[in-house]
C-alpha cells in the first residue's frame, strides 16, 4: 500500500515539474494572414474574415514539448486577437489572446507575433479568434503528436483525419452580437452548422456540390480528430453504420469508449478511432445540436460524407438517427462514461489537499433597461453571470494592469460564494439582477484548487460548457440539482477522472473540478457559449508569482499591442 502510494506521488511530482518547464523541443513558425474575403454558402455571398484565405484556417502541427511562434498579419478592417485554445502556455501568459484580458487587439495594418508554448498536451486542440464573434470563421485546428521516439497508447492508425464543427451565418456576425447588445434581445440563431466549413447536403441543393468528402480504404483504421468550433450549441455527432472509440478529449488520453454517437461542447476536442469496416459504400458523417433550455437554436443537421475508395455514390447515403435536441439523459450517458487513461505512462495528479475552494453560480439574468424600452424579458436586457456579477471587460488589458500596477482597471474582491438561494428551484426577482463590475480571482501560486460550478434556474437554464485558459481540470464531480456540500463529495471520483480545458455543467446541475494553481499569470474563465459570454459569464483567475523565477511569469515582451 505504502510503495503504491509512493508512486503515485512521484509521477504526480514528475507531471507537475513538466507542466512547470518551458518547453524544449523544436521550433516552429507560422505566419497567419488576416484578410477579408467573399465566400458563397447556402446559395448566398458574403464577405468573412478568414485566415491565409481558407475556411477553417491553417492547421499548426507540432509534437509534445516543442515551441510555435505565429506571426498574425492583420490585413481585415478592425482589431483581432487570437487564442490557443487549450494550450497551457506555461508562465507565459503575454500570448494566450483573450481580447482586453491578456492583451489589446492587433489593429487593422499591423502584426504581431505570438509565442506558442506546449509543454504537457498530447492530441488534438484548436486555435481561435478571441475577439467578439470572429472566432465564427477564425478558427483551425492545433494536432500535438507525441514526442519524438514515443507513440499513441494505442495502435497506431492507418491514417488521420481532421473535421470541425462551425457555424454559418447569412448575415454579418459581430453586426449580429452587437444589434443584439443593444437592444436586449437574444441574438439570432446560425443558418447552418458546418463541418470543414461546408454546411453539407442535408441543406439546399446549393450545398451538395461542395460537401466535405472524407476518403477511406476498406479495413483501415483512422484516427479522427474532431473540434467544436460552434458557436452558441453543444453538439451531437455520428458517423452512420460505424462505431466511435473515443480515446482522447482536450488533447489528454481516456480509457477508450466505443459508441454510436457522441456530445461535444463549444470549445472541447475529440480523438476518434474509426475503423472502416463497413460494405464499400458513402455515409453521412453528421452532426446535430444537442440544447436541453428553453432558448431559441438552429434545431439542423450539417453533414460530411466517408466515402470508401473505389466505391460508388448511392442513390440514398444512410444518415445517422440522433436523439432528440433536449435528451439531456442520452448527453450524458455518454458524457458520463470519459474518464483518463490514468496510465503508467499517462499519469494524472489529482489535487486532494484542496487550500482555495470557488462555489460559483452561472446564470442568465436581466439588465434593467430604462422606461422599459428593452427587448428582452419583461423589456429588459438579456445578460449574463458568475456569483451574480456579469463581467464588463476593460479598455485597458487586465494583464497590462496587474503587471504594471495600473489601478482602477480591475478589483480583485470577485466573491468566493454566490449569495445563497434554491439555485434550482423557484428563483426570486432579487436574484434576477446582477451587479456590472470587472472583478477577478486572486490565487496564490501552488495552491489547490477546487471550484464547484453551479448551475441556476434563472430566465432560461441550460448546459453551459464552462473554459479555463492556462490550465487543465480535473472534472471530479457532477450532478443535478443544487449542490450537497455533505453528500455530494461522496461521490467524487478522485482515481481517473478526466483532465479536460472545457467542461459541461448541467441544466439546473453542479459540476466540480480540480487543479493545482501551478502557472502563473493572468487567466480568463468563461462560457464557451459567444452569447452568454458576451453578456457577461466570465471572470479572470490571478494566479500570483511563486518565490522563484522559475515559478514566476515570464518577463514581458518587447513588444505588446498598443490599447486604443
Amino acid at each position: 500500500m505504502e510503495f503504491k502510494k509512493m508512486s503515485w506521488v512521484l509521477a504526480c511530482v514528475g507531471f507537475m515539474f513538466l507542466g512547470l518547464c518551458k518547453a524544449n523541443g523544436n521550433t516552429h513558425y507560422y505566419d497567419f494572414v488576416l484578410t477579408e474575403l467573399n465566400f458563397t454558402r447556402l446559395c448566398e455571398t458574403k464577405t468573412i474574415l478568414t485566415v491565409n484565405g481558407t475556411l477553417p484556417g491553417p492547421t499548426i502541427t507540432v509534437r509534445k514539448g516543442d515551441t510555435a511562434f505565429v506571426n498574425v498579419h492583420n490585413q481585415g478592417s478592425y482589431g483581432v486577437t487570437l487564442h490557443w485554445h487549450g494550450v497551457k502556455q506555461p508562465r507565459n501568459p503575454w500570448y494566450d489572446g483573450p481580447e482586453n484580458i491578456t492583451q489589446c487587439p492587433i489593429q487593422a495594418g499591423s502584426n504581431f507575433t505570438y509565442e506558442v508554448i506546449f509543454s504537457i498536451e498530447e492530441g488534438t486542440l484548436w486555435w481561435h479568434a478571441h475577439s467578439d464573434w470572429t472566432r465564427a470563421t477564425v478558427y483551425g485546428a492545433i494536432i500535438i503528436l507525441p514526442a519524438l521516439n514515443t507513440t499513441y497508447p494505442f495502435t497506431k492508425p492507418d491514417g488521420e483525419e481532421t473535421l470541425a464543427l462551425g457555424s454559418w451565418y447569412k448575415g454579418d456576425v459581430n453586426e449580429i452580437i452587437e444589434n443584439a447588445l443593444a437592444t436586449g434581445a437574444d441574438p439570432n440563431v446560425s443558418d447552418a452548422f458546418t463541418i470543414n466549413g461546408e454546411p453539407g447536403d442535408l441543406y439546399n441543393a446549393c450545398s451538395n456540390a461542395t460537401t466535405y468528402r472524407w476518403v477511406v480504404d476498406y479495413g483501415n483504421t483512422y484516427l479522427l480528430r474532431l473540434i467544436n468550433a460552434v458557436l452558441n450549441e453543444e453538439m451531437f455527432f455520428a458517423i452512420a453504420n460505424h462505431n466511435l472509440t473515443v480515446v482522447a478529449q482536450d488533447a489528454a488520453y481516456l480509457k477508450p469508449i466505443t459508441t454510436s454517437y457522441l456530445v461535444i461542447t463549444p470549445g472541447q476536442t475529440m480523438d476518434i478511432l474509426v475503423v472502416a469496416n463497413q460494405s464499400p459504400s458513402s455515409y453521412h458523417v453528421a452532426s446535430a445540436p444537442f440544447v436541453d433550455g428553453d432558448v431559441a437554436f438552429n434545431n439542423s443537421t450539417t453533414s460530411a460524407i466517408l466515402q470508401y475508395n473505389g466505391s460508388t455514390t448511392p442513390s440514398t447515403i444512410p444518415t445517422p438517427t440522433f436523439p432528440n435536441p433536449a435528451d439531456g439523459t442520452a448527453a450524458s450517458n455518454f458524457t458520463t462514461q470519459v474518464r483518463a487513461l490514468a496510465s503508467k505512462d499517462y499519469p494524472i495528479c489529482v489535487p486532494l489537499n484542496i487550500t482555495h475552494t470557488l462555489f460559483i453560480s452561472v446564470s442568465v439574468n436581466e439588465r434593467i433597461c430604462p422606461n422599459s424600452s428593452c427587448d428582452g424579458p419583461d423589456n429588459n436586457a438579456l445578460a449574463a453571470s458568475l456569483n451574480n456579477i456579469s463581467f464588463v471587460t476593460p479598455s485597458i488589458d487586465i494583464l497590462q494592469a496587474y503587471h504594471g500596477s495600473i489601478k482602477g482597471v480591475y478589483s480583485a474582491n470577485f466573491p468566493h460564494k454566490p449569495y445563497i438561494f434554491n439555485f434550482t428551484g423557484h428563483v426570486r426577482n432579487d436574484t434576477i439582477y446582477p451587479y456590472f463590475g470587472t472583478k477577478v480571482r486572486m490565487i496564490k501560486y501552488g495552491e489547490e484548487v477546487e471550484i464547484i460550478y453551479q448551475g441556476t434556474n434563472m430566465i432560461a437554464a441550460e448546459n453551459h460548457p464552462m473554459h479555463l485558459h492556462g490550465f487543465n481540470f480535473y472534472l471530479v464531480g457532477i450532478g443535478s440539482g443544487n449542490f450537497d456540500p455533505n453528500q455530494a463529495p461522496k461521490t467524487y471520483n478522485l482515481v481517473d477522472p478526466p483532465e479536460v480545458n472545457t467542461i459541461g455543467v448541467p441544466k439546473n446541475g453542479w459540476a466540480t473540478v480540480r487543479f493545482k494553481a501551478d502557472n502563473p499569470g493572468v487567466w480568463f474563465m468563461h462560457c464557451h457559449l459567444e452569447r452568454h459570454a458576451s453578456w457577461g459569464m466570465a471572470t479572470v483567475l490571478i494566479v500570483t508569482n511563486g518565490n522563484t523565477t522559475e515559478t514566476s511569469m515570464l518577463p514581458a515582451p518587447a513588444y505588446m499591442p498598443p490599447c486604443k
